[in-house]
């Protein structure tokens, strides 16, 4: 993250909870960089001189950042072979992905397997975010097809998602109150994910846990998904969709 004249490293030199106390404080509103290559290709070394014999990538979707490609070209260089995953997705969407991909290697799996079982969660999860504000989107070029809440920036509270199969932000329902904008979160999302099925999902909330504490114990009481937890929203992701959104992301298995 790039603030003005300064400049983090997301998640180590500035955590999540001192990130958002600044936002919409210290302006001005800050940016971010995608890693270069010669930082993923001091990766790929150090993972080889530790023994690792193959590698695999997860990227944030290719279709928001060009990370992709700095993974790509020091592929080319890397001691050992590279497999890059793109995510189609970021935050929790793509964390479901690394998890099911790491209990698929504790299993047993080789690597066709462990790439099978990101696979199917990438082509699977939803994501569903509401927005208390859509400045922090538009001023950072994520919109995608979200355009349509433009003319009512001030108006609404927008609902927004990723799109497993392209990688790109859509536009829901926006609604006009904070206690709408989430309860249509809630409906909309379970509109798209299996019903009946086992239910991995994440609450995620930009400095909102008490309302993410209480949207939780809403999936639990009537959907007992069989793993659920909440978490912060990287500084990364929060640059783009700003103070207090919340959103609810997750797969239903096969």
């Amino acid at each position: 993250d790039r603030w003005g004249a300064e400049q983090y490293l997301d998640g180590v030199e500035m955590k999540a909870e001192e990130f958002y106390n600044r936002l919409g404080v210290v302006m001005p509103i800050p940016t971010t960089s995608q890693p270069t290559p010669g930082s993923f290709l001091k990766a790929y070394k150090e993972a080889a001189a530790k023994g690792a014999e193959e590698i695999i990538v997860f990227t944030i979707s290719s279709a928001m950042s060009g990370t992709i490609e700095s993974a790509r070209q020091a592929a080319e260089e890397s001691p050992i072979p590279v497999h890059i995953h793109d995510s189609r997705n970021n935050s929790m969407a793509l964390g479901w992905q690394v998890i099911a991909a790491a209990r698929a290697r504790e299993a047993g799996k080789d690597v066709a397997g462990i790439l099978a079982a990101a696979e199917y969660v990438r082509a699977n999860v939803i994501y569903y975010i509401s927005l208390d504000t859509m400045e922090y989107l538009f001023k950072g070029g994520r919109i995608g097809q979200a355009t349509k809440f433009l003319e009512s920036i001030i108006k609404v509270k927008p609902l927004i998602y990723v799109n497993h199969d392209s990688g790109t932000v859509g536009a829901g329902f926006p609604a006009r109150t904070r206690a709408g904008a989430i309860q249509g979160l809630y409906n909309e999302y379970f509109k798209h994910i299996p019903a009946g099925k086992p239910l991995h999902i994440t609450v995620l909330h930009n400095a909102a846990l008490a309302e993410a504490q209480e949207l939780a114990e809403k999936v639990i009481a009537e959907f007992h998904p069989v793993e659920i937890f909440i978490s912060i929203v990287s500084p990364v992701l929060g640059v783009h969709t700003g103070p207090r959104a919340i959103a609810l992301c997750g797969y239903a298995e096969a």
